[in-house]
């Protein structure tokens, strides 16, 4: 036994628990016997190493068998606490049945949490509901408050978060009041299903029921609110956290989820209100806070902001750690600001701190900024050069990506054929190569990629199959392009938005409107909800189909249902369509309507309607609406002129033709071949009919 005290020692200062266990199989060796202590301080220690726990648990729970030893309850407590964290709830199971027989001891309501807490954490949801009920009902223990709290994390875990509010009432019942814990677990449990009016009743209830409300409580709370981007309810905790007396204050862990739902929602300003205020506070920025500061300012391109809290960090002492730098060298890069985001990579070269992600923002930031080829050196250094970190396929993606975009095709698909053999590339590398094919036109190039790509086992996602069906349409195969979407549809991949505007609009400029009308009629049917850019494709097809009636019906259920607010685009498809079968009054209306929703005519609507009224040989309300463009402070261009031009010199208005010619040299407006074309034309045609 005097070796005892010594084991003791190595077991409590093994580096690891493998460390630990192999000092037991020494000291076996030498006939040193065990005690309870020793098996009690392996089984903590293995509590930290599921993998160890995995390896030498049952091995020690059979020898403490085979040596009979009497165990306190402590020990089998570890011995199952360890098999929990391990995840191994079917030998905690067993361990708790034999505890007579292994540890020579009864189990008792701690052992009982504990066999709990292994089925909740394995997620073996029903064996844990199935457990508590039974030693609810076993004479000698009654479920206790950690009993309770351990049923309610898992109930949460699993979504079940009602079922864990009555829980809580049942504990009341029973005479077992929630604490913090209780009420905490289920605050989280109904945030993140998005019950928010729920939360705050139970946080109410909570403080009228006398349990107080730790900073931990107040954290969940604003912490779950800005991750449902509720920023007024967030914005109401922190100030009732404030008010909640001297006892009560927030930590820099509340600071901190401020900090960053502030950012992640954009309120900038809050944000650096709430920096000022931590910095005058009796709490110091951790790197935490620093990081979350400098990220948001640099992702919301006030890269100068992110700069000086920068400078205050490393004036203060505090290391900036790669994400932070990261966060910093991306604000420079994407603000256009490339010779100062070269600097600092230099001196996060110089510092080692920095990461494969790093040379993905600096690639990346090089190819946005037009410096493909610097972009180029910087990835071959670190395919070639670079020891501390290599190209991941975060790192391929981009490369092929900005080559693609820099219109360098070649050079993207020699890299991806180079690395598809050996490397796992993802859908971003696949997707911008394709679309880099399609884009020059190379669809069956871009085909064969397609295929290539579920080869190497990448599945295409949504934006695959956009861009390989927009390819086609631009090729004019339509066919290909229908058979894509099929195709999609046939694999699972769900059509988006997108998927839809980009097929309608294909079949309306090939003129088949029915198949554009079945597209959106299917849209529909599948949830999705067509947008502005839907109904102006389609809206343009059926005009320049000369189907306006069809098209009037299209807008007044776009109207009548309030869909969405047209823009002036869709309004000018309309107007063009009813001028181009002589409906001008109508258009002149949809005019009228136009302004009434506070949409702005721009110069194309003067355009088309006085063309369209010139046509109609009126020229009084033609001259009309030249006056309403002038007056709402739009400038006529040439198109505007040759319209009036070829309108009052069709009605033989030949001198008032050449009055808006002098109107145009004065505005600095050009005659184009058209407009001499028209006026020569008008005035060889009133000397023949005069000379005749």
């Amino acid at each position: 036994m005097a070796e005892e005290p010594a084991l003791l020692h190595l077991i409590h200062t093994s580096p690891d628990p493998n460390s630990a266990v192999s000092h037991l199989t020494s000291a076996l060796l030498r006939r040193v016997s065990p005690t309870p202590s020793t098996f009690h301080a392996l089984f903590r220690r293995l509590s930290s190493s599921p993998s160890a726990a995995r390896r030498h648990l049952p091995r020690l729970i059979g020898l403490l068998l085979r040596l009979r030893l009497h165990c306190e309850e402590d020990v089998a407590l570890s011995a199952i606490k360890a098999l929990s964290r391990a995840s191994m709830p079917d030998e905690a199971l067993r361990a708790f049945q034999s505890m007579e027989l292994v540890f020579g001891c009864r189990p008792g309501i701690r052992s009982h949490n504990a066999l709990l807490d292994a089925f909740v954490r394995a997620g073996s949801w029903d064996r844990a509901e199935s457990f508590f009920q039974y030693f609810t009902t076993t004479v000698g223990v009654s479920p206790n408050l950690q009993s309770f709290n351990v049923l309610i994390r898992g109930l949460c875990d699993r979504g079940e978060t009602h079922k864990a509010v009555r829980l809580l009432e049942s504990m009341r019942v029973r005479g077992i009041h929630p604490d913090k814990i209780s009420y905490s677990t289920v605050m989280d449990g109904l945030l993140k299903k998005g019950e928010l009016f729920e939360v705050m009743d139970l946080f109410d209830e909570m403080l009228e029921r006398g349990v107080v409300a730790d900073v931990v409580c107040y954290n969940v709370l604003i912490d779950g609110f800005f991750k449902r981007r509720d920023f007024d309810k967030a914005k109401m905790v922190w100030k009732r956290l404030l008010k909640a007396g001297p006892s009560i204050a927030p930590n820099l862990i509340t600071y901190n989820i401020m900090l960053s739902g502030l950012c992640k929602l954009g309120k900038l300003r809050e944000a650096m209100k709430l920096w000022i205020w931590l910095g005058e506070s009796r709490l110091k920025p951790d790197p935490v806070a620093y990081c979350t500061m400098i990220h948001g300012l640099s992702s919301t391109g006030d890269v100068d902001g992110a700069l000086r809290v920068y400078s205050e960090m490393v004036k203060e002492g505090v290391d900036p750690d790669i994400a932070t730098c990261n966060s910093l060298l991306d604000g420079f890069c994407k603000s256009g600001r490339l010779k100062e985001g070269l600097g600092f990579w230099e001196s996060m070269k110089s510092t080692e701190n920095y990461s494969v992600v790093s040379y993905n923002i600096l690639i990346k930031g090089l190819f946005s900024g037009g410096k493909a080829k610097e972009a180029i050196l910087v990835w071959e250094w670190l395919k070639t050069r670079e020891r501390r970190c290599h190209p991941d396929r975060t790192t391929y993606g981009v490369l092929i990506h900005g080559l693609c975009e820099c219109g360098c095709i070649g050079k993207a698909l020699e890299v991806l054929k180079e690395v598809e053999g050996s490397f796992e590339l993802d859908v971003v590398a696949y997707s911008s190569m394709i679309n880099g094919l399609c884009n020059e036109g190379n669809m069956d190039e871009a085909v064969h990629i397609f295929d290539e790509m579920g080869k190497h086992g990448c599945r295409p996602n949504a934006r695959t199959y956009n861009i390989l069906i927009n390819g086609f349409l631009r090729a004019s195969r339509m066919e290909d392009s229908i058979r894509t979407f099929n195709d999609m549809v046939r694999n699972g991949c769900v059509p988006s938005v997108i998927t839809y505007n980009t097929l309608v609009n294909g079949l309306c400029k090939a003129e088949r409107f029915i198949e554009a009308s079945n597209f959106v009629r299917e849209m529909v049917g599948r949830g999705l909800k067509p947008d502005l850019i839907t109904y102006s494709s389609l809206m343009d097809g059926i005009c320049r189909d000369k189907k306006l009636n069809i098209a009037l019906e299209i807008w007044n259920q776009v109207h009548d249902k309030g869909l969405f607010k047209p823009d002036v685009v869709m309004y000018n498809t309309l107007i063009h369509g009813l001028c181009s079968v002589s409906r001008v009054e109508e258009a002149l209306q949809i005019r009228s309507e136009m302004i009434c929703r506070d949409c702005i005519p721009d110069l194309v609507t003067y355009n088309i309607l006085m063309d369209g009224l010139y046509k109609e040989r009126d020229c009084e309300k033609a001259s009309q609406i030249w006056t309403d463009m002038l007056e709402a402070g739009l400038k006529p261009d040439i198109i505007s002129y040759n319209i009036v031009f070829n309108g009052l010199c069709s009605s033989n208005k030949i001198s008032e033709a050449l009055v808006f010619l002098d109107d145009a040299l004065k505005r600095g407006v050009l005659p184009s071949s058209i407009t001499w074309f028209i006026l020569v034309r008008a005035v060889l045609r009133s000397t023949l009919i005069l000379s005749f």
